[in-house]
């Protein structure tokens, strides 16, 4: 099985633009199965990592809120050639680390 993130990281004038999506069902706890009355369980990302070169440079904590495949966007100080990784952690104890090069 592939990641669940997919990343893309791209240098311009010293900043990087990293862009991620993150495929996960995200699940409040709160939505019927219309058939059967019974909650679908809670199933989401609680927390995101980011490293460029093997240091931290953002963590997120995430609740249920937040939406099915999540998509993420930010920007950090950088240069084309460094390592972006990014991790989840979800209320299940399910994990994804995904890595790419800036470009």
């Amino acid at each position: 099985m592939g990641s669940s993130i997919k990343i893309r990281a791209h240098e311009i004038d010293s900043q990087v633009t990293v862009k991620s999506v993150i495929s996960h069902p995200m699940e409040t706890g709160d939505r019927k199965i219309r058939k059967t009355g019974r909650r679908i369980p809670p199933h989401y990302i609680r927390e995101i990592i980011v490293s460029r070169n093997r240091r931290i440079v953002m963590e997120a904590f995430w609740g249920k809120s937040i939406s099915r495949n999540p998509y993420l966007s930010f920007q950090i100080p950088g240069r084309r050639g460094d390592t972006i990784t990014i991790s989840w952690l979800d209320n299940r104890g399910n994990s994804d680390t995904a890595t790419t090069r800036v470009r």
